[in-house]
């Protein structure tokens, strides 16, 4: 008996060293991005060391000190040499043309590749990072969203709520709005706010009634002091967002596209330039307004794929993001769309 219990001991120590290791690795490829960051701004972009300080959100001794090690890793040469250069020159791009905070390019193992898992990989790891005890954040819901959930670190977070910017699909699916608010609040052990209404409503008047008669003004109020919203575009090509849960039919989809509809957020359809579309859908959906969406703090956009390109452009100007997470060919679409134009 001693024999397994010890046994059990040594399986139980490796596990914990697997996750030690796995956490240092992750550590240091954030350490080793962070550095390729700040020696590309400074050899590359001219920067000063305040400015990069700046811009990272780190002491001015610190990007001397990553300055120091890249040299000393002969990263720096005439050129940067690092299989994340094109990834940074493609962040910094971005950022610079979208006016954007920090930009975060997910590399493909192939330009063909689905894009998901490697923009919710992203995502996740993000997220573990940047969410703190005490904010409020207003999330959304999709594919993406979802599966970033397993890269999420696990963590207790004091007076951490999550408000669902969006009531429910009509028919109950693994991407729920409703699904996965829930469960992003209980990886911090936080509190969920949800809409328990349909995501689309017959009416105005129905959805004022459901607002102010039903108990729901006050989920409504919380979005007027987010720290944080965490969003992410559908587009328009297929619509399968709405046809999924049977709140679009195919005319509607048909008279959207005929307004200049290149996608959704929260089911609230717009154009290439940001613009809500003139249809009834926007007017009937049951979530929380863009305009209210746009005064948090943090606007952390996250999505990617040739069909949704023109999506993200006009979310640029509907949302204006202050964080984008996306993969590498979305973000070379998206640049070279704005210089074609």
């Amino acid at each position: 008996m001693a024999r397994r219990r010890q046994s059990g001991e040594g399986r139980a120590d490796e596990g914990r060293i697997g996750v030690e290791a796995t956490e240092q690795i992750a550590s240091e490829s954030r350490t080793d991005r962070l550095r390729i960051r700040a020696a590309w701004m400074y050899f590359v972009e001219q920067m000063t060391q305040n400015e990069i300080a700046d811009v990272l959100g780190v002491g001015r001794v610190t990007i001397v000190r990553m300055l120091a090690e890249a040299r000393a890793r002969n990263e720096v040469k005439i050129t940067i040499e690092s299989e994340l250069s094109e990834i940074v020159r493609l962040e910094r791009a971005l950022e610079r043309t979208f006016g954007l905070q920090q930009a975060l390019v997910a590399p493909l193992t192939a330009p063909n590749a689905d894009p998901i898992p490697a923009i919710s990989a992203k995502t996740g790891s993000f997220l573990s990072d940047t969410m703190k005890s005490g904010m409020r954040v207003g999330v959304g819901w999709g594919q993406t969203l979802f599966s970033s959930l397993p890269f999420i670190s696990a963590k207790s977070l004091t007076d951490f709520k999550v408000i669902s910017l969006l009531g429910g699909v009509g028919v109950v699916r693994r991407y729920n709005p409703a699904e996965f608010a829930w469960r992003f609040a209980q990886i911090f052990q936080g509190d969920g706010y949800l809409i328990p209404t349909p995501a689309v409503v017959d009416s105005v008047e129905t959805k004022i009634a459901l607002v102010e008669r039903c108990g729901l003004q006050e989920v409504f109020e919380m979005a007027n002091v987010l720290d944080a919203v965490l969003l992410s575009v559908g587009g328009i090509a297929s619509a399968t967002t709405f046809s999924r849960g049977g709140f679009l039919r195919e005319a509607d989809r048909e008279a959207l596209l005929a307004r200049g509809a290149v996608g959704d957020l929260l089911f609230h359809f717009f154009d290439r330039n940001g613009d809500l579309v003139d249809h009834p859908v926007n007017s009937h959906v049951m979530s929380v307004e863009v305009d209210r969406l746009r005064a948090a703090p943090i606007r952390i956009l996250t999505s990617g794929g040739a069909e949704k390109t023109e999506a993200l452009l006009g979310a640029m100007h509907l949302i204006a993001p202050t964080i984008l997470i996306t993969d590498e060919e979305s973000a070379k679409r998206m640049l070279e769309a704005v210089s074609a134009s």
